[in-house]
C-alpha cells in the first residue's frame, strides 16, 4: 500500500493515533501536514517524520483556523489528497451531570471538526477530481456505553456525514469512510479507567476486563498500529468501490 507523494492532512496528529497514522503515511510515501491545536507539538512531530512534512496550527472547532490551515497546505503543495479527521477528546459523566458547555465541547471537536475540515478540503479535492476523507469514529459509532453521551452521539453523527459526502462526492472522485476502533490504549483511555471505576462502583480491573474488553475475542486492546494500518488501506484504496463505509477495528467487539 503506497501513497506515492499524496498530500495528507491529519488533525490531532501530534500524538496518539494521529501521530501513528502520520508515521505510517510518511513511510508509505505520503507528505504529511500535522494539524494540531498545539503547534509546537505539531512542528516537532512533523520534523520527526523527516524532510518535507509540516505542522499546522489548527483548532478544528474554529472555522477560520481550519480554513487558514488548509489554505496553508494548498499554498505549499498545490493539492490535498487525504484528510484524516482524528482530533478528539473524552469527558466521562452521566447525562444529567454534563454541563451544556461540556456537551458542546465534545460534540464540536469530534463532529463540527469533521464538518469544518471536510468543508475546507472538498473544493480542492473536487477541483483535482480526487480525494479520500477518513473520519476517526469508534465502535461507539454503532454501539453505546454509559457515561459517554456526547461522544457516542458525535461518533454516530460521523456515519451520517461520511455517507452524505460519499453520495455527493462520488462522481467527483472523492471517497469518504469511517474507521471505528475499539478501545485503544492511549492516555485518553487510561484516564477513563479510574473515572469509570469510581462512577460504576467497580474495580479498575473490572473496567478493563469487563467494560472495555469484555466483548472482544481475545481480551486485547486495539493498538494504534492496528488503526494506522487500516487508515493506510483506506487512504490508498484505488476506487470508489469502498466509500460510505464504516470499518470496525476492535478485536471482534463489534461484528457486522
Amino acid at each position: 500500500m503506497k501513497l506515492d507523494g499524496k498530500i495528507c492532512v491529519i488533525t490531532g496528529g501530534a500524538s496518539g493515533i494521529g501521530l501513528e497514522i502520520a508515521k505510517r503515511f510518511a513511510a508509505a510515501g505520503g507528505t504529511v501536514a500535522i494539524a494540531d491545536i498545539d503547534i509546537d507539538a505539531a512542528n516537532e512531530a512533523a520534523r520527526s517524520l523527516g524532510d518535507g512534512h509540516m505542522g499546522i496550527d489548527m483548532d478544528v472547532t474554529d472555522p477560520d483556523a481550519v480554513q487558514a490551515g488548509v489554505d496553508k497546505v494548498i499554498a505549499a503543495h498545490g493539492r490535498v489528497d487525504v484528510l484524516v479527521s482524528n482530533a478528539g477528546i473524552q469527558i466521562v459523566k452521566r447525562v444529567e451531570a454534563f454541563t451544556f458547555d461540556e456537551w458542546r465541547r465534545v460534540v464540536s471537536i469530534h463532529l463540527d471538526g469533521a464538518f469544518l475540515t471536510s468543508k475546507a478540503v472538498l473544493p480542492q479535492m473536487y477541483k483535482q477530481g480526487s480525494g479520500a476523507i477518513l473520519y476517526m469514529g469508534s465502535v461507539h459509532s454503532q454501539e453505546a456505553s454509559a457515561l459517554k453521551a456526547p461522544y457516542v452521539a458525535a461518533k454516530h453523527g460521523l456515519l451520517g456525514l461520511a455517507r452524505t459526502i460519499a453520495k455527493e462526492g462520488g462522481e467527483r472522485g472523492v471517497r469518504t469512510n469511517v474507521i471505528c476502533p475499539g478501545f485503544v490504549k492511549t492516555p485518553l483511555v487510561d484516564k477513563q479507567i479510574p473515572e469509570q471505576a469510581k462512577d460504576l462502583g467497580i474495580s479498575e480491573e473490572e473496567v478493563v476486563n469487563t467494560v472495555m474488553l469484555g466483548e472482544t475475542v481475545d481480551k486485547e486492546f486495539t493498538t494504534v498500529e492496528d488503526v494506522a494500518h487500516t487508515a493506510l488501506f483506506l487512504a490508498s484504496f484505488p476506487s470508489n468501490a469502498l466509500t460510505g463505509q464504516s470499518i470496525v477495528v476492535s478485536h471482534g467487539w463489534r461484528m457486522d
